[in-house]
């Protein structure tokens, strides 16, 4: 399994800290805000919203925050002048790294970003620089220990509008274009699949594998101080590594 995908399946399994919900509920809700914003306050009518409230239910968010957040983005509580940001660059090993970040202070924020690529031994690049070797897709794994029939899975998730299912791997994979993300997923789950897992990512087209134990170490310690910062919504990487090495450092 390539690494990136590894680190998000440790990620989800890894049990939330009473320490970090704090921050996970202030990300969600920044990301509310600013879809509200941009698209307005109805869900149906505005995906990124809906995508939002998706990732806020997953993460345990209780509705009257994600209420409260689309009220402040709707305007009627006082909302932060928050923008979204993305920034690109490369860690150690050559990694590409594409960081995306919801903030009130663009200068703290860049700052922040850059001193993270310095520190960890990784390099803060210009705007374009690596989302080209990035696609976004939604990604939706299923439960193979559970019911599973390969053809009526392929059957359901198509016809909602998927474009793939990755099915020779430990947790079947159904890939679909980002805005048929919902409808794909509950199609899934209607036709009696367990979903595991699913998100709205950008997916690296390529891997670069780091065999070297210490510049491994460093881009963990580069992703994880970067996913830690209150602005970062998601980071993205394109690493494949032993995966002994994910183990370990997410163990500590």
């Amino acid at each position: 399994m390539a690494g990136h995908s590894k680190w998000a399946n440790i990620k989800r399994q890894k049990a939330v800290v009473d320490a970090k919900r704090g921050v996970v509920y202030a990300k969600v809700a920044r990301e509310i805000i600013v879809a509200t914003k941009m698209g307005g306050s109805d869900p149906a009518a505005n995906f990124r919203l809906r995508q939002a409230i998706e990732r806020a239910k997953q993460e345990g968010v209780p509705n009257d925050n994600i209420e409260r957040a689309i009220e402040k983005g709707a305007g009627q509580g006082n909302a932060d002048n928050m923008e979204d940001l993305i920034y690109e660059g490369y860690g150690p090993g050559g990694v590409a790294v594409l960081v995306k970040c919801t903030t009130d202070n663009r200068n703290r924020t860049a700052g922040d970003v850059r001193s993270y690529f310095s520190k960890y031994g990784g390099n803060l690049g210009e705007n374009g620089c690596v989302s080209w070797m990035f696609k976004e897709q939604g990604e939706i794994a299923i439960d193979k220990s559970a019911h599973f029939d390969e053809d009526a899975l392929l059957t359901s998730a198509v016809e909602a509008g998927a474009e793939d299912l990755i099915a020779d791997q430990e947790e079947p994979m159904v890939i679909c274009p980002p805005e048929r993300f919902i409808e794909v997923r509950d199609a899934i789950e209607k036709s009696g699949h367990k979903v595991t897992s699913g998100e709205v990512t950008m997916t690296p087209m390529n891997t670069v594998e780091v065999t070297d134990e210490s510049l491994a170490k460093q881009l963990l310690k580069l992703i994880d101080a970067l996913e830690n910062h209150d602005d970062i919504q998601h980071v993205y990487a394109n690493f494949d590594m032993d995966s002994d090495w994910l183990d370990e450092f997410m163990s500590n």
